[in-house]
């Protein structure tokens, strides 16, 4: 069985990763979601173990001292982290999953799953990021303007990064991820291992 492929989508808070991660799912079911942990409080309509795994500090501090996480950072005074265990699992079942953090745990996660596929989810500008933050509507002007300096840092990471898709229009931002990861699939290094295995399999029929 064919190992499946480790997704990462990343960007600047306020891109719209979740957005078009959601409507990747939509046109792309059989692409499974991994679901992060986090200690920020749940937006409206955000639903615990579907959205995120909405955690305490004291409870996320327990995941960390076990190695639970596949990675986790601190991102504007909230903890984030991957849960170890779901994403192995789902991987060797031959499964594609789509991973989608904040830009540390991507550069940290990259250390640990060099294999993985890393696309950069960016704004049409910053003028735009910085409208759709406002849109949320959730946000003080503090937090309005420390996202938009971590933004601006965050873009500077982008050379960590295997693919860079602009989010202008979600519909070809997701077009643009599938294209990815068909081409991804196609990769003569993803068939070596399995025609090697072929190969050894034929060998040992013959000898035997």
């Amino acid at each position: 069985m064919k190992r499946g492929i480790l997704f990462v989508l990343s960007g600047p808070s306020g891109v719209g990763k979740g957005t078009v991660c959601a409507a990747l799912r939509g046109k792309q079911p059989e692409l499974i979601y991994s679901v992060s942990a986090t200690t920020r409080s749940p937006r409206e309509g955000e639903q615990d173990g579907v959205n995120y795994f909405f955690k305490t500090r004291e409870q996320f501090m327990r995941m960390i001292e076990a190695d639970a996480l596949l990675e986790h950072a601190e991102y504007v005074g909230n903890y984030y982290g991957t849960p170890r265990e779901f994403v192995e699992k789902t991987l060797s079942e031959g499964k594609d999953i789509i991973l989608e953090i904040e830009v540390q745990g991507a550069i940290k996660v990259r250390e640990k799953f060099s294999e993985g596929v890393f696309i950069f989810l960016m704004p049409p500008s910053l003028n735009e990021l910085k409208q759709r933050i406002v849109g949320r509507g959730t946000e003080s002007q503090a937090t309005i303007d420390h996202r938009l300096s971590v933004a601006v840092e965050e873009m500077n990471l982008l050379h960590h990064y295997d693919y860079a898709v602009v989010n202008d229009e979600i519909d070809q931002a997701c077009a643009r991820i599938g294209a990815i990861m068909t081409a991804e699939h196609c990769k003569r290094e993803r068939f070596l291992g399995e025609l090697f295995q072929q190969f050894e399999t034929v060998q040992t029929a013959e000898n035997g």
